[in-house]
């Protein structure tokens, strides 16, 4: 076996010095966003003892982040985007801030569904813009090993993060984890500017309502884009509970804050796997038919991760559910990217943003609501199905997804307008 089709290819990363900084900045990000995730997550089971509250806590980020996606896109597209991801990493430092006070003055609740909500806002514009940086960095055969380079160094970050949350909560404490991700805001900020600018593109609209309408009607005529959004949405929706990992940790496991530590951290432990033996993902032309198995694998464990008490194998099935799900995110993420022109790729990458860190929330509550009505284990078990379920109806409804390939001109999708 040939070890270069099997691991994943760093060529892009020699050649290109901005796209290091924007990996490096994302890394320590991730690992300081991801301390804080728990963080919450942890505090609120705390203070409340039900995992309802939990779910609730995501659901009221849903709004907030829909909204700063929808604007954040039509902004991406307009503006000098280095600048306006310096702006955004200062503001989500701030909002870290403000949960390690709460945390040093006596926690109360309303600040953990505030303060993770403001930080939602500004990801609409943080992610959005870093995607389209980096299309605009690299040619598109490279497109799809940088995708799965950001996986692996996000992949990482999600288990490093949770790991050491896990760790510091049962130590030093709440308080102290959040102060870390203050300061990985810090080294962000510091990365994003040593890069490059990147100004706007070159006949991009002006923000506003106008221009986030001719998004939504770019995605409406390509079929590859419309699949690629509502596959996500479905496993994000019914196949990720995070929102009983608290639950199951303490009544199902035994456990305590490092075994809740252990459960987010093992589905990053897959996905890292994934995306560092990703060597081969260049060669796949049928991107479409990929996703699809992929999102069907991540629903299969899912459900087996409901039937089974011993935490080993609990683990493992998380991690076969982390690894299925970054194979997904790499090749949803190139058919995005090489179907969407520059001066559109804020907008459709806002939506991909959306529905990447929308759907997690809204999965959240709905697990937490089944949890409540019929139990943990059914709540996990069914969501699995489900997701296996609608991954299969959309790959049977829009037969333009299941045929995507790699080529942007592909004949199963028609030729979209050119939108301002």
């Amino acid at each position: 076996m040939d070890v270069r089709k099997v691991m994943i290819d760093l060529t892009p990363l020699r050649e290109h010095r901005d796209l290091r900084l924007l990996l490096g900045g994302e890394l320590v990000s991730v690992v300081g966003t991801q301390l804080t995730i728990v963080a919450v997550m942890f505090q609120v089971y705390a203070l409340t003892g039900s995992s309802l509250y939990v779910g609730l806590v995501s659901l009221a980020e849903l709004v907030p982040l829909l909204a700063g996606a929808l604007v954040g896109g039509a902004v991406v597209d307009a503006v000098d985007r280095r600048k306006l991801l310096l702006v955004v990493t200062a503001l989500m430092g701030l909002s870290s801030a403000a949960l390690a006070l709460n945390a040093d003055r006596g926690a109360v609740l309303w600040p953990l569904f505030v303060f993770p909500a403001v930080t939602a806002a500004l990801s609409g514009f943080d992610s959005p813009a870093r995607r389209a940086t980096m299309t605009r960095m690299l040619p598109t055969e490279q497109l799809s090993t940088a995708n799965a380079m950001f996986q692996v160094l996000a992949q990482l970050g999600l288990i490093v993060g949770p790991a050491i949350a896990g760790l510091l909560l049962g130590g030093v404490g709440i308080r102290f984890v959040y102060w870390i991700d203050v300061a990985s805001f810090g080294a962000c900020f510091v990365a994003i500017a040593a890069m490059a600018p990147q100004p706007a593109a070159a006949g991009a609209a002006k923000p506003g309502l106008r221009s986030i309408v001719d998004g939504f009607r770019f995605v409406r005529t390509r079929p590859a884009l419309r699949g690629a959004f509502l596959i996500d949405i479905n496993a994000m929706v019914f196949g990720l509970p995070r929102a009983l990992f608290p639950a199951l940790a303490l009544h199902r496991f035994g456990g305590g804050a490092s075994t809740l530590g252990f459960l987010y951290a093992a589905p990053g432990a897959g996905a890292l796997v994934g995306a560092a033996t990703t060597g081969w993902v260049a060669d796949v032309r049928r991107q479409g038919q990929a996703v699809i198995v992929a999102v069907v694998a991540w629903g299969a464990a899912i459900a087996a991760f409901g039937l089974v008490a011993w935490l080993p194998v609990a683990l493992l099935l998380l991690a076969v559910a982390g690894w299925a799900d970054v194979i997904s995110a790499v090749f949803r993420t190139t058919i995005i990217q090489v179907a969407t022109p520059d001066h559109l790729q804020g907008r459709l990458s806002s939506l991909q943003t959306a529905v990447v860190t929308g759907g997690p929330r809204l999965g959240d509550m709905e697990a937490g609501s089944v949890a409540s009505a019929f139990g943990n284990q059914f709540s996990v078990v069914s969501g699995g199905l489900a997701c296996i379920v609608c991954a299969m109806a959309v790959a049977w409804l829009i037969p333009g997804f299941r045929r995507q390939g790699l080529d942007p001109e592909s004949p199963s999708d028609p030729a979209a307008p050119a939108l301002a």
